[in-house]
């Protein structure tokens, strides 16, 4: 048997960025300013553009989508609440109040409203990289017909305040700062005031929110500790210090980000896609106040779930759980269940993390657990349907297929917009020594260094054909950087080119690859990245239960599921054709066709195989 090492991140290994004091600020003041130091800038929606490909189609459905919601259906839980007129047609699902609701038996009428805010957000970052009037007015027009809604009475014997009230906060938000909605720090204001007294005192753990007295027994463990990271944006956006006092008590330090902090792992028996987006609050910690303590915390328990609990596809978390290091329970779940990621949820706060930490450390490899969610989940994920069937998990059991989730309008209805919406701003970074190119993918990229008006527009069709081509676009020759991600996984064949000469820059996995020059309108690189072969393990205690990684792609088989193959023949796999997204690995009776995540379609599939030397 060939000893397979499973890949390593390590997520304390650069110095964290020193910490500065925040001063207390009144409401109406100068609006505070972040003290936690970055070594890269997030562009803005509107600067990054997709092109023609798989990640531009999925954000113009999704956008079409929600587009097209009915607001008076939206508006419906609230309005009946607040004992307001409330037309329209019930959502059904989560999202509508019901009589049946009897938790595990039937979900219908779970947590009504519950998305409300995020479709709110997604609309309103799809308006800030659009610009299209249409879904701005909408985004308006939820706005205004959500706030005379507003009641404390709503959260009367509702199961989760912490986590609707935190969707809903991110929403308006997102409404003030993308859509400029005029009422929308009014309403948060409002809403916020609406929901204060059905908050615990502190950022309790579930199973101490499930212990308080609620009129239902079950489902009611509640989220107090993904509050911080909205606490502390509406704070940095409103200059309102009751917000960062908020974000203070609900950071959850006790239990979650000081062990963390410390290097100790406690996300075994966790929720798994809760406490990674808690993470994000850790984040807001470090960049608001300069907590070097939340940064530590970030850095490491990302760090765990990276090292102990992803599959090859970049995705973690089965059954929502992450599992003890050590137990073999990774390698049990491909047997034990079908959901093993919980997709777009789980995808949009691994991009929301891995946005912060990109930006605070400005560590390539954070971008490489980037591209592996991107393309083994959230785009393969089904499309929304008609009635608010949603894609919710990703199945990589031994005998896996394709499903919706059986009730409408869950989670994943809400952060399927959102992560779309965020592709752009997740493809590129900057800083004054110029641009970071974290995704490989087509887009155009455009910013300004003094009055010169520079673009980089990029053109590939990675990862199925293994190079790209940025073509820079300047008013007036222009000296910056461009540096190129180099995944850890690239070949000694990775090259780079600019206008069709090879170049002297450091292509070491791991890192950027800077090429600093003056750069003309018209200057074209060729980016050539070798992807090879390898095998991952799903843990130590199934070292024989392996997947087949090419580069970013974990490949899956899809017409023999018996997942018997050994080692030679699963590393002599070969591409149909330049460009094709099928595989095929021939073993000693026939001809096997492996497929990546997007590809597949209703045939069954397997990641994992037993593989033999």
């Amino acid at each position: 048997m060939h000893r397979i090492t499973r890949r390593r991140f390590l997520g304390n290994s650069l110095a964290a960025a020193g910490a500065v004091a925040v001063r207390g600020r009144s409401h109406g003041a100068t609006l505070p300013t972040p003290v936690g130091s970055t070594r890269l800038d997030q562009f803005d929606y509107g600067d990054v553009h997709l092109l023609e490909g798989p990640m531009l189609e999925q954000f113009r459905a999704n956008h079409a989508f929600y587009l097209a919601l009915n607001e008076d259906s939206l508006l419906q839980p609230f309005r009946q609440k607040a004992g307001l007129p409330a037309p329209g047609e019930p959502m059904g699902g989560w999202y509508s109040w019901s009589k049946d609701f009897d938790p595990p038996h039937n979900m219908t009428g779970y947590i009504p409203g519950h998305t409300f805010g995020q479709y709110m957000s997604g609309l309103a970052r799809a308006y800030a990289a659009t610009g299209d009037d249409a879904t701005r007015q909408k985004i308006f027009r939820m706005v205004r017909g959500y706030a005379p809604t507003i009641t404390s009475k709503f959260y009367d014997g509702y199961p989760l305040p912490c986590y609707t009230s935190d969707k809903t906060a991110c929403g308006l938000i997102d409404a003030h700062r993308y859509a400029k909605a005029p009422s929308a720090l009014a309403v948060l204001a409002a809403a916020t005031d609406a929901v204060l007294p059905w908050l615990p005192p502190k950022a309790l753990n579930r199973e101490e929110m499930a212990a308080r007295p609620h009129p239902n027994i079950a489902f009611t463990w509640d989220e107090p500790y993904t509050l911080p990271e909205n606490f502390f944006i509406a704070y940095e956006i409103s200059g309102d210090t009751r917000y960062l006092t908020l974000a203070n008590r609900f950071l959850q330090d006790d239990t979650y980000f000081n062990p963390l902090a410390a290097g100790q792992n406690v996300l075994p028996g966790q929720h798994a896609y809760s406490h990674v987006n808690a993470l994000s609050s850790a984040s807001q910690a470090y960049l608001v106040l300069g907590s070097e303590k939340h940064l530590r915390a970030a850095r490491n328990g990302f760090g765990f779930v990276v090292d102990t609990q992803s599959f090859a596809t970049g995705g973690w978390g089965p059954n929502e759980t992450f599992r003890k290091p050590g137990s073999g329970d990774m390698g049990k779940s491909l047997a034990e269940t079908h959901a093993s990621f919980e997709t777009p949820c789980g995808a949009y706060g691994h991009f929301k993390i891995v946005r912060y930490l990109m930006r605070i450390t400005g560590d390539s490899r954070y971008g490489d657990t980037m591209e592996r969610v991107l393309y083994n989940t959230i785009l393969g994920a089904l499309p929304m349907q008609p009635g608010g069937k949603t894609f919710y998990y990703s199945d990589y059991n031994n005998t896996a297929h394709k499903v919706y989730y059986d009730q409408a309008w869950p989670c994943c209805s809400g952060t399927f917009p959102q992560v779309t919406a965020d592709y752009g701003i997740s493809s590129y970074f900057h800083s004054p020594q110029g641009v970071y190119v974290n995704l490989f993918v087509p887009s155009r990229v455009e910013w300004s260094r003094g009055s010169n008006r520079i673009a980089l527009e990029q053109v590939t069709q990675y990862p199925y054909v293994p190079e790209a081509t940025l073509r820079v676009h300047c008013e007036r020759p222009e000296t910056f950087g461009v540096h190129l991600r180099v995944p850890q996984w690239a070949g000694a064949g990775t090259r780079v080119t600019v206008n069709g000469r090879p170049v002297d820059a450091e292509l070491r996995p791991g890192t950027f690859a800077e090429i600093r020059r003056e750069w003309r309108s018209g200057d074209r690189i060729e980016y050539q990245i070798e992807m090879p072969l390898r095998l991952e393990a799903i843990d130590p205690q199934h070292p024989a239960t392996q997947a087949l990684m090419a580069g970013p792609l974990a490949l899956f088989a899809v017409d023999r599921l018996d997942g018997r193959f050994t080692r030679a023949q699963l590393m002599s796999a070969r591409q149909r054709s330049l460009g094709s997204n099928q595989w095929q690995v021939k073993s000693a009776t026939d001809t096997v066709t492996l497929k990546p995540f997007p590809a597949i379609a209703g045939e069954k599939y397997r990641l994992y195989h037993d593989v033999s030397s």
